[in-house]
This record gives C-alpha cells, sequence and structure tokens, in this order.
C-alpha cells in the first residue's frame, strides 16, 4: 500500500514533465504582412499565402519567405528559431519538477524556440521607384606645386 503514495508523485511528476511542450505548444502563429498588403509569400517547407496571412508552424523551423507582387521587387527573407524567455522559463520548470523526460521532449520538439523574425513585416519597393543615385564626386583641381627655390630667390633668402 505504500506505492499508491509514491504512483502518484511518480504520474504528477510525469503530467508536469516537458513544461513548455505543455504550456507553449509545438507550432507557433507565423505572421507575414507587406505594404502594399496582396503580395504572394512562398516558404521554403511549401507552404504559401497571400499577405496579409498567418500560418501555423513548428517552432524549430528554419525556412525561407519569397515575396512577389507584380509592379514590386522580389523579396527574400530569412527566418530562424531562437530560444524565447517562455520557452526557458518552461525548460527551467522541467529541471525543477519534470526531470530529464520534460527536458528531452522540450528540446527534441522545439517547444522552447520562438520564429524570429514574427511578425515579418516588409515595406515592398516599387520597379519603377527611382534609386537614390549618388552625385558623382568630381575631382579636386590639382594644386601647382610650389616650387621652393624659386620663392626662395623672389623673398630674398
Amino acid at each position: 500500500m505504500k506505492l499508491k503514495p509514491l504512483l502518484g508523485v511518480v504520474i504528477a511528476a510525469l503530467s508536469l514533465s516537458a513544461c513548455a511542450s505543455v504550456t507553449r505548444g509545438t507550432t507557433e502563429a507565423f505572421v507575414i504582412e507587406t505594404d502594399p498588403p496582396g503580395a504572394q509569400a512562398e516558404l521554403s517547407n511549401g507552404r504559401h499565402c497571400t499577405t496579409p496571412c498567418t500560418l501555423t508552424l513548428p517552432r524549430r523551423s528554419n525556412f525561407t519567405v519569397t515575396l512577389t507582387k507584380d509592379g514590386y521587387e522580389d523579396i527574400n527573407a530569412n527566418v530562424t528559431n531562437t530560444t524565447s524567455g517562455a520557452g526557458a522559463a518552461g525548460m527551467a520548470g522541467n529541471v525543477l519538477i519534470g526531470g530529464l523526460i520534460g527536458v528531452a521532449v522540450d528540446a527534441t520538439t522545439g517547444a522552447t524556440q520562438d520564429l524570429t523574425p514574427n511578425p515579418l513585416s516588409v515595406r515592398m519597393v516599387p520597379l519603377n521607384e527611382p534609386t537614390m543615385a549618388m552625385d558623382p564626386i568630381e575631382d579636386e583641381p590639382e594644386e601647382t606645386p610650389i616650387n621652393i627655390t624659386e620663392n626662395a630667390e623672389d623673398t630674398g633668402v
């Protein structure tokens, strides 16, 4: 009968393991915004949408977003994942309560990660927008070298 309390503690510990997986989940809402809206967003993982849009993606993702719109330059943006403050807190909960099982689950699922940047906000550049041309640098007029010997004779030195 002494096993029932111990079994209850084990079940409670296992249910609290993987704190970040439980509290944050393994996916994240990834938002893409463009100015002007209506750009086609193609992700290197095969997903696509028309901006503004929100896609549910694994937190542990790394991908490239290609934005296209008629009359505008194509834009490529890299999205990575970084450990978030909330994810680190969930991992700390594992260390204190959940143990190694929770640490392993959170580490493999990416639950401690956040997609960066999120939201991805991009100003599209029109194809006909003039570029900021730099004025050519004009050569400075060459200075006439001073002949010290001539100057010395003129002054009587």
